[in-house]
């Protein structure tokens, strides 16, 4: 069996999701475990919802709207009977969103994201699955929060890969053809988790990794992996091929085109992870396996912005030593702040850290009692993989560089 990802650009509108179609025909599919993402930037609006629900809920009936409106543009196009079963199943889904708002008790932030955020995915497969069997392309919706299963780390979700198993191998008949979501679990009381932003790819792997697939594809609105984001640098370059273990690196330092934890169960069994363009579904794309390094083998640049740069140093002068460090690392982890960089002297300590959660203000007032504090938030974070003299420059100039940390294969620059 093999397992495709389509995401939120493959599927962002009507025309869109006819090219699915021209897809699936063109390459295939039966046997195959589609697994798509929410339309187009449906993630991002839904997450406005959830936002006028703790700050201004006047506003939460018009954040819904939008998402309404969206999705039934989508339909009106695709579907010219508008007495066509799929409609009923798309206001369900909304009256869904709006019962849990309604009675929802939880002030838990994180809790509320999952249970709302998580309809982009069951609103696009429902919309796609249904358009697939009218076009005569027969397959089976299934529901991922049945198969997926975590724990209650909303927004984070760790999986439970014994029960996931199970679960997936007793659900799916791998001779047919299945549309599910990306990104969506459930715990132990089927509430809704998440797997992180990205969690798609994650969700594909995690899948594939159960049913021992033959192969991921994820279909993307770009060749295949490049060496740098073309919205962020000039002249990117296709890979031909990727290791694991280079994947993996370049998904440490945050590659956008391939989420962090997606490669781990893939390269557990080996299963090739193919990233390709849906617009040219028959070029050869990248191919991440067995093997070492990149092919060519040029610099690979990746950046991550809006991270927060610390530098901590002590209030009396003294060495900041291991009881320090681990001191500030269990606060890191108790404000859930990602660590991305760390260059430590002997009375100071620099860390640029990803604040997604939220956790900086609290995480702020804390270090304050022990350190000297020095705060500069809205830093970017470049990473060069296999980089040169003149790639490093190119990043140089006309920057501020508050930080700069080179090894044998890469160099990263905390820039302003």
């Amino acid at each position: 069996m093999r397992v495709f990802k389509f995401g939120g650009a493959s599927v962002k509108d009507a025309n869109a999701v006819r090219n699915m179609v021209n897809v699936l025909q063109e390459v295939g599919y039966q046997d195959t475990l589609v697994v798509i993402s929410a339309m187009g930037k449906m993630t991002n609006a839904m997450e406005t919802v959830v936002e006028s629900y703790f700050k201004n809920k006047e506003e939460v009936n018009a954040s819904i709207q939008e998402v309404i409106d969206y999705h039934h543009r989508i339909l009106s196009d695709l579907f010219q009977n508008p007495n066509h079963p799929v409609y009923a199943k798309v206001k369900v889904l909304f009256e869904e969103v709006k019962g849990f708002l309604a009675w929802n008790k939880s002030p838990k932030y994180a809790f509320v994201y999952d249970q709302v955020v998580s309809y982009g995915e069951l609103l696009s497969t429902t919309i796609v699955s249904a358009y697939l069997n009218e076009v005569g392309i027969l397959n089976e919706w299934v529901d991922v929060r049945t198969l997926i299963k975590t724990d209650t780390s909303n927004r984070d979700a760790q999986v439970n890969w014994e029960r996931t198993q199970k679960e997936v191998v007793s659900q799916v008949d791998v001779s047919k053809l299945y549309i599910t979501q990306g990104f969506l679990g459930s715990d132990d009381n089927n509430f809704t988790t998440t797997l992180g932003r990205e969690g798609s790819d994650y969700s594909a792997a995690i899948l594939a990794y159960c049913l021992n697939a033959e192969s991921v594809t994820i279909w993307k609105d770009v060749p295949g992996v490049l060496n740098a984001d073309p919205r962020n640098f000039e002249n990117a370059q296709l890979l031909d091929k990727i290791s694991y273990r280079e994947a993996i690196e370049l998904a440490f330092y945050g590659a956008s085109v391939i989420h962090p934890k997606t490669l781990q169960p893939l390269q557990r069994k080996e299963i090739p992870l193919k990233v390709k363009s849906f617009m040219n579904p028959r070029d050869k794309g990248t191919t991440v396996g067995k093997g070492n390094g990149i092919e060519p083998k040029v610099p690979c640049f990746i950046v991550k912005k809006n991270q927060v740069l610390l530098k901590l140093s002590s209030l009396d002068f003294s060495f900041i030593v291991e009881d320090n460090i681990s001191e500030i690392f269990k606060l890191f982890h108790d404000h859930r702040l990602k660590v991305d960089l760390i260059q430590n002297s002997a009375i100071s300590f620099s860390v640029c850290l990803d604040n997604k959660f939220r956790g900086l203000p609290p995480l702020l007032e804390e270090l304050k009692r022990k350190f000297k504090v020095v705060c500069h938030e809205d830093v970017s974070l470049y990473t060069i993989r296999h980089f040169n003299d003149d790639s490093v420059k190119s990043l140089q100039n006309g920057k501020s560089v508050l930080v700069e940390q080179r090894g044998k294969e890469t160099v990263q620059l905390v820039v302003k």
